[in-house]
């Protein structure tokens, strides 16, 4: 009898690691999407640099190809839209949602002197009728803004807006992030907490002189949104500007990647879009042991920052935006790096089943899902047909 009872006890161990297995791997994986908002006129920084109707469109219509083969121009089939108007933000959320994505994690700026480009959130996304059917989240992208739009060679790009800020003013963020944004029903919320991702961990400790001083301000935020009725934050690092020991040091919750390029090295003056994403894909291996939290892992479209660089001057590797770019990231292909993505993440025994894609619209950066006149739909179709569903199949 005894051993009987220890077989049956074996079964049912068995039984339930299996189910646990089996209930983990039909776990639906959480697609976000980048969403990069310098596609409206009348932002007033735009407006003191550049004129009232500019925004990066402008650079989009006047690129041009600059090799053989090389696509260029981009041409949006929805055309040069305002994203900041509601109806127009309306038609990328149903897009997205549409397809398979959850959210929109938009590149967020605030300066000393206060916001750049939110009227992309506070006019467009927020006062859309439909935007219950999509969340929405921040990436803090406190990088320095230097005026290259265009660059030219030869010629350092102005600082515009440091990246670097007061710790009043990172008190007045967490303020203004709690009260206008963190409370609403479509956040992006993981177990429960917002999720709020910095760009450059590196930059925000040396606005606080030190990591320890920026651990202390980080706490503070997380007791700033319990003390307001929050369970908490979900603080995210960006990986290119945090190594393990800060991310342990600041205590994130998590770390991501922005884009391929920043951990794929591009050999090539073309270099091939599977190159680049077995380079990565690498990185993400090593990453996942690197951390001592859970890693999001991300899923590029493509790189050009061509539209970026001054369109008289010779093109190459120069430096930043005149780099080398991948080609053959065709709809074909990308779709290949999202199942190889998704096959990836189910296999994973534990941590967070979130794959996060560049971009939604970095035109200018020759990474977007939005459509195109060469392409239609055929990326966000990738996107639903890999991700649609949502499950393993």
């Amino acid at each position: 009898m005894k051993q009987f009872a220890s077989t049956l006890g074996l079964l049912l161990t068995t039984f339930v690691v299996a189910a646990s297995s089996r209930a983990a791997t039909n776990q639906p994986i959480t697609v976000v999407s980048y969403y990069f908002g310098n596609y409206h006129p009348g932002d007033p920084r735009n407006v003191k640099t550049k004129g009232p109707d500019w925004s990066e469109w402008e650079l989009v219509k006047n690129a041009k190809p600059r090799f053989p083969g090389h696509q260029q121009p981009h041409v949006p089939l929805w055309g040069y839209r305002d994203e900041s108007q509601p109806k127009v933000m309306a038609q990328k959320i149903a897009a997205a949602a549409d397809h398979g994505i959850s959210a929109f994690v938009f590149d967020w700026y605030y300066y000393n002197d206060g916001p750049f480009l939110n009227a992309t959130v506070d006019d467009g996304f927020l006062k859309a009728t439909n935007n219950s059917r999509l969340k929405f989240a921040f990436m803090w992208a406190n990088h320095d803004w230097y005026d290259i739009h265009p660059a030219h060679r030869g010629l350092p790009g102005k600082l515009l807006y440091p990246g670097r800020v007061t710790p009043e003013t990172f008190n007045k963020i967490c303020d203004l992030l709690i009260r206008d944004y963190f409370s609403r029903s479509n956040y992006w919320r993981i177990d429960g907490k917002p999720y709020f991702s910095i760009y450059e961990a590196n930059t925000l400790v040396s606005s606080f002189g030190s990591v320890a001083a920026t651990r202390t301000a980080l706490d503070q935020f997380r007791a700033k949104a319990k003390a307001a009725g929050l369970p908490g934050l979900h603080l995210n690092a960006v990986d290119w500007a945090c190594d393990r020991n800060l991310a342990h040091a600041l205590g994130f919750d998590s770390v991501t990647a922005y884009v391929w390029v920043h951990h794929a090295g591009l050999p090539e003056p073309q270099t091939e879009y599977n190159f680049v994403r077995d380079e990565y894909f690498g990185f993400w291996a090593k990453a996942m042991t690197n951390y001592d939290v859970p890693y999001i892992p991300n899923v590029t479209m493509g790189w050009d920052p061509s539209p970026r660089a001054d369109q008289s001057q010779a093109y190459g590797n120069f430096g930043y935006p005149f780099t080398n770019v991948i080609k053959d990231n065709t709809p074909e292909n990308f779709r290949t790096a999202l199942e190889m993505a998704k096959q990836r993440l189910l296999a994973e025994p534990g941590g967070l089943r979130i794959l996060n894609l560049n971009c939604w619209n970095e035109w200018t950066e020759g990474s977007y899902l939005e459509p195109d006149t060469v392409h239609g739909l055929a990326y966000l179709d990738a996107v639903e047909k890999v991700f649609g569903n949502n499950h393993e199949q």
